[in-house]
């Protein structure tokens, strides 16, 4: 699949707009035949709501994109020939992924290193000569380019390939003294992608979002030290939801940087301390086929999930309007083709007196409401653009 302009602009305008994350947009598209479409269903889709989605016009998605532009940043949509493939076989892959620098190295094989800002020495010391080594093995090293381990890993990784995932836009650098790192792995033949737009300032609840994109990217995750409630440990979680090999290396009881690790350890991850540890997993991986065999199968993987409640994978709007229709057969499915449904009041009425604070499972909530799995699909994506639902993992909702 390639794109045309028009098509790119509408992709962009559908992905910014009010309460449209991933498995949102995936839905709309599937759902109408194209972004464009979509974006004209919009209106009409949120016709019950207190005030209308505001949809991001053709004039603010054409600003981001020539701001993009001066940057050398291109955005590149799922199922293009530069989208990475172990990305995109995961559940909630953005739709579009802002690229600067050299998409090649998106292409070869990663593996994710992540751990703690606040690292040991010792800590700092493994991560180099990990970073080192699995690169001369021909891994490119992704991370999140915070302070501590993921810093570090970069630096260590820069002669061999490297790519930083950012939590905000490309022109919004977190933490700002990494700047000149960012300048340096695009100097290297490197690559930092984003999925927030243009501007964008990152908060506390960007960091989990950017996370998932850390471990789809890679073959494996390696936690080098992590507290309990380290932002690294979700990382690891999204790794093993996406089927992806979680590494550890271990560390004192004493220390409470390891804690998280050496939980990781009981729990079933590999033990990591030493680059052998890692490649006599990944090594049968490389130069075979992406960990998913790719977007075509999406309609065979479990539903997009989420680790903390407050964890939302939609965008919240940079900016409202129509486009041409455009075809984009993103895991298209015929049937979806056939006339949906119209969401009557009652229905979703059915549905939110069942649901309660307690996630329950899509199927179950089917069967308790006597409707077909396809109906409430629909419905549920019309409340969570209004804002009253929750997703969970296993593919759940509640009330919001």
């Amino acid at each position: 699949m390639q794109l045309s302009d028009a098509q790119r602009l509408d992709w962009l305008r559908l992905i910014r707009s009010e309460g449209i994350g991933p498995r949102t947009f995936r839905g709309l598209v599937n759902r109408f035949g194209g972004a464009g479409a979509a974006l004209k269903a919009l209106p009409g889709l949120a016709k019950a709501r207190a005030k209308p989605i505001r949809v991001t016009t053709k004039a603010e998605a054409e600003r981001e994109i020539a701001a993009a532009a001066r940057l050398g940043i291109r955005f590149v949509a799922m199922g293009e020939p530069d989208y990475p493939l172990p990305l995109q076989a995961t559940a909630d892959a953005p739709p579009l992924l802002a690229i600067r620098g050299d998409a090649a190295c998106l292409k070869r094989p990663a593996v994710a290193i992540v751990g703690s800002r606040n690292a040991s020495a010792a800590g700092l010391t493994f991560t180099e000569r990990l970073s080192h080594a699995l690169g001369h093995e021909g891994l490119v090293v992704v991370s999140g380019l915070a302070r501590g381990v993921d810093a570090r890993a970069h630096k260590a990784a820069l002669s061999s390939g490297t790519v930083a995932v950012l939590a905000g836009g490309h022109d919004r650098i977190y933490p700002s003294e990494h700047e000149e790192l960012v300048t340096r792995i695009l100097d290297s033949g490197g690559a930092v992608v984003a999925e927030m737009p243009m501007g964008w300032e990152p908060r506390g609840r960007d960091f989990p979002r950017r996370n998932r994109i850390i471990s789809g990217l890679s073959l494996g995750t390696i936690v080098v030290e992590a507290a309990r409630r380290s932002g690294s440990l979700i990382t690891a979680r999204f790794a093993l939801e996406q089927g992806r090999e979680v590494f550890a290396v271990p560390g004192s009881p004493l220390d409470p940087r390891a804690e998280g690790t050496n939980d990781l350890i009981r729990d079933g991850a590999t033990l990591c301390a030493a680059p052998e540890h890692v490649m006599a997993v990944l090594t049968p991986l490389i130069g075979g086929p992406a960990p998913e065999t790719g977007a075509e199968d999406a309609a065979d993987r479990p539903e997009p999930t989420l680790y903390w409640d407050e964890i939302d994978f939609s965008a919240e709007p940079i900016t409202a309007m129509a486009a041409e229709p455009a075809q984009s057969p993103l895991d298209h499915d015929p049937a979806s083709e056939a006339p949906a449904r119209p969401a009557l009041r009652d229905d979703q009425a059915v549905l939110l007196e069942l649901l309660g604070p307690s996630p329950v499972p899509v199927d179950a909530l089917a069967r308790q409401a006597g409707m077909s799995a396809r109906v409430v699909q629909g419905l549920l994506m019309e409340l969570e653009l209004d804002g009253k639902i929750w997703r969970h993992p296993g593919g759940a909702v509640s009330l919001r």
